[in-house]
């Protein structure tokens, strides 16, 4: 049982380069809100997260805190920080700000909108018992790998894959000393679990949904608008 505080940092200090826009992916626009503002505003109104820490490079401090914070009244956001040069950078920079009695904390992409709260229970509930938990869907389509010619190599039995999502929850004091000795060893990885497998420690997956996507592409704002009817209309 969790009787400390389950923190939610939330990562939005990329640039968006595959937007192909001028302002980053995180603060377009979604139904009239900056997608930021969705994504905090769907984990606040989860009962278990106690304190939300943001994220995002130097300069979008003061905005975020006007634009999206004041503005929608986010009263759960406790911190808005400074990312780093890379995601784990970003990710340290957001751990090591933490209140210490923080008990859980999980880690969400700030461009997933669509978090449901019957998830993110799971994944806090599976990061108690077990200290790491992430949430996936199995893959469906055919894998296989190509070259740089973009000629096929070799194909594998998807039986086995998922496709990774966030959020992804650990204890605090796991994850913390993780990233630590990434830091130190200079491992980089694309998303938390990874820093967690190295240290060795397991991690427990936990079935996602499909709607839980991630919004780095013209395409994927599209789909967006129409899982937000689906959800909301």
């Amino acid at each position: 049982m969790n009787n400390g505080k389950t923190a939610v940092i939330v990562v939005a200090a990329g640039r968006g380069t595959r937007m192909n826009h001028a302002v980053p992916k995180q603060f377009l626009p979604l139904e009239g809100k900056p997608i930021l503002a969705h994504t905090l505003l769907n984990l606040a109104k989860i009962p278990e997260v106690d304190s939300i820490t943001l994220v995002v490079n130097e300069d979008r401090i003061q905005w975020c805190k006007e634009t999206i914070v004041n503005k929608y009244n986010i009263k759960k956001v406790e911190g808005i920080i400074g990312g780093g040069s890379t995601r784990g950078k970003s990710v340290l920079n957001g751990l090591m700000s933490l209140d210490k009695q923080t008990e859980i904390v999980a880690i969400h992409d700030g461009v997933r909108p669509f978090v449901g709260e019957s998830l993110f229970k799971n994944i806090i509930k599976q990061a108690e018992e077990f200290g790491a938990a992430i949430c996936a869907i199995p893959l469906r389509d055919t894998l296989k790998k190509i070259d740089k010619e973009n000629e096929v190599k070799s194909t594998y039995d998807r039986e086995g894959f998922w496709l990774v999502q966030t959020p992804q929850a650990f204890r605090y004091s796991l994850i913390l000393k993780a990233y630590e000795k990434a830091e130190k060893d200079g491992f980089q990885a694309t998303d938390d679990a990874a820093i967690v497998e190295r240290l060795p420690h397991p991690v427990k997956i936990v079935e996602g949904s499909p709607l839980n996507i991630k919004i780095t592409t013209p395409e994927d704002l599209v789909l967006a608008e129409a899982i937000y009817e689906i959800i909301y209309s």
